[in-house]
């Protein structure tokens, strides 16, 4: 995907998380968890990599699996932006770490959401304010919002 970033950045993040959005309808159905795709994209616009929920395991959440196809510490990652369709998880039950904890310790600077995670599956949803407490900036697109929770359709609430 080339990056129209520089001519209008709003374009940009749409476009990138429309991918998100496409990419989560490739989740393996879960009557317990929600489908989410992520997309990690490098300051000069280069998609660095791509993820989403179940790819790999069946605990794997859409953050996780695109940050699992870099490197470790990768120094691209302080200047890029994820794009997810549903915000990260601020706590989980699958894993110890959640992914907004991930996105920090990666040093991911911007993270663009869809959808803000409704409370499903945990009573209280964490991700936002984790993320804004650690000084990222936490970017919600609310257009897309009904095309990342049409994809998850299928969950109560």
């Amino acid at each position: 995907m080339t990056d129209p970033r520089p001519a209008d950045p709003r374009a940009a993040d749409l476009a990138f998380l429309r991918r998100a959005v496409e990419l989560s309808r490739r989740c393996p159905p879960s009557e317990t968890a929600f489908s989410v795709g992520a997309v990690i994209v490098a300051a000069d616009g280069t998609v660095l990599a791509e993820g989403f929920s179940r790819e790999v395991d069946g605990h794997d959440h859409a953050e996780e699996a695109a940050l699992g196809k870099l490197p470790a510490g990768d120094p691209r990652l302080r200047g890029a932006t994820v794009y997810s369709s549903l915000e990260p998880c601020g706590q989980r039950a699958s894993r110890p770490v959640p992914c907004a904890e991930l996105l920090i310790a990666a040093g991911v600077p911007r993270v663009v959401v869809a959808w803000r995670e409704p409370s499903t599956f945990v009573a209280e949803t964490r991700g936002a304010a984790r993320l804004e407490a650690a000084g990222v900036e936490l970017v919600e697109l609310p257009e897309l919002a009904e095309e990342a929770r049409a994809v998850n359709a299928h969950l109560p609430g």
